[in-house]
This record gives structure tokens, C-alpha cells and sequence, in this order.
């Protein structure tokens, strides 16, 4: 069986990590590396026995790339600290490692937006590479929406990891409007007016949104806005 390695970024994340950690803890080692928190995230995960470093932040996807580094073993597990391994997939991440048959694999999320598991509007099953051998594939640096570019095959798990992604719609808000800043398009106004309307019907209509009442409108509503931000920045 293949040694697994859960590696974490971290800036200011005291109220997540220690349950990041704990869905982990079935890991050979948990990896965290910090980018200077300002709170007691550091202290928290050392009691917790994850190895830590702290390192000056180098973008999403460079720190994700360097956190894989400082791990001790090949088969990495990237894990956000507002995520969290289930119980399930743990089972079937043992299981995988055990013969892998790929280079890395796709695991679903299940997105919990102010409490709620969404799963319309695209948000479900939310495939991202997150186990991977890590002499097989890397993230590429973009400004943010950083993914696994894998040289090979990839596999496909079943179980979901939990993502807990927002607790509100001010915290939507304000995170949305930083990740736009980042992912900015330059100023088309034509983009700025007629790709919202479509991220809002695509989602709200054509992904679903409407089976999640409110609070699916308010999802869609709120990433139309999030596109219309992308295009005047």
C-alpha cells in the first residue's frame, strides 16, 4: 500500500484547521503550510501533530505546489482547511492506494453554502484532482482557480469530500469580489453585459437552481454579479 500525505495551505484559519486536520489524521503525515497567520492557526495544527512550516505566500497555486514539496510522500492529498475528508472517502482512498490505477484521480464535493449542501447549479459533484502522485502531476500558477495538471491518466473516486464553502452571503460577497479582482478580464463592457444574464439562466435554469428554492436563486444571482465584476475590473 502506497504512504498518503495530506498536505493544507493556511492563512488565518483557526476556526477550520483543527477539523481539516482531524478528517485527515488516518494519514501518514499531515503537511500544513502556513503563510503567516496572524491568528492561532499555527498553534493548532502543531498540537494537533501536523508537520508545519511557514513560508511567505506565493500565489494559489505556487503554495499549493510548495506545500506537495515539504511532503514526505509521493501519493499526495490536497485538502483545503474548510474542507473536510469523510469518512467514506477515507475508506475509499485506502482502498485506492493500495493499487492505484491511475495517476491521480477526480474527487466530488459537496459544496454547503450557509449551512445547506447545495447541489444545483453546477455546484455538485464538483469534480477536482486532489489525490494524485505528485512525480505525475503538479497545480499550474494561475492568479486563482489553480488545478492539478496531471502527465497521465486520471481516475475518477465516488465519495465526496465537504466543503464548507460559504457561512454567508456577506462573506460570498467579499470573497467573490477579491477572487474577481484576480481572475479580471480587462474591461469589456460588451461581456459585462450580456455574460451575466447567461451565467444567471445557466445556472438557475439549465443547472438546476430552481430545485434549491432561495436559496438556489441566490446562488446564481450572486455568481452573475460575480461575472459582471470579472469584466469591469
Amino acid at each position: 500500500m502506497h504512504k498518503l500525505s495530506v498536505v493544507i495551505i493556511t492563512k488565518n484559519e483557526e476556526k477550520y484547521i483543527a477539523d481539516a486536520v482531524a478528517s485527515a489524521a488516518f494519514a501518514d503525515e499531515v503537511v500544513v503550510l502556513d503563510s503567516g497567520s496572524e491568528d492561532v492557526t499555527y498553534k493548532i495544527a502543531k498540537e494537533m501533530g501536523a508537520n508545519v512550516y511557514v513560508e511567505e505566500w506565493r500565489g494559489f497555486g505556487a503554495q499549493k505546489n510548495r506545500a506537495v514539496e515539504l511532503a514526505s510522500h509521493d501519493w499526495v492529498f490536497v485538502l483545503d482547511a474548510d474542507e473536510r475528508i469523510t469518512p467514506e472517502l477515507k475508506q475509499e482512498l485506502l482502498a485506492v492506494l493500495v493499487s492505484p490505477s491511475a495517476k491521480g484521480y477526480y474527487v466530488p464535493r459537496v459544496n454547503y453554502f450557509w449551512g445547506r449542501a447545495i447541489k444545483s447549479c453546477g455546484l455538485y459533484p464538483d469534480y477536482t484532482i486532489r489525490l494524485f502522485d505528485r512525480r505525475e502531476g503538479s497545480f499550474n500558477e494561475v492568479a486563482v482557480h489553480e488545478s492539478v495538471q496531471l502527465d497521465g491518466k486520471a481516475g475518477y473516486l465516488k465519495s465526496a469530500m465537504i466543503h464548507l464553502a460559504y457561512e454567508s452571503v456577506a462573506q460570498f460577497i467579499e470573497k467573490q469580489n477579491r477572487y474577481s479582482t484576480l481572475h479580471a478580464k480587462g474591461g469589456n463592457h460588451l461581456k459585462a453585459v450580456l455574460n451575466p444574464f447567461w451565467t444567471f439562466f445557466k445556472l438557475y435554469v439549465l443547472k438546476r437552481g430552481f430545485t434549491d428554492g432561495w436559496d438556489g436563486f441566490v446562488i446564481s444571482r450572486l455568481y452573475a454579479q460575480y461575472t459582471f465584476w470579472k469584466y469591469i475590473k
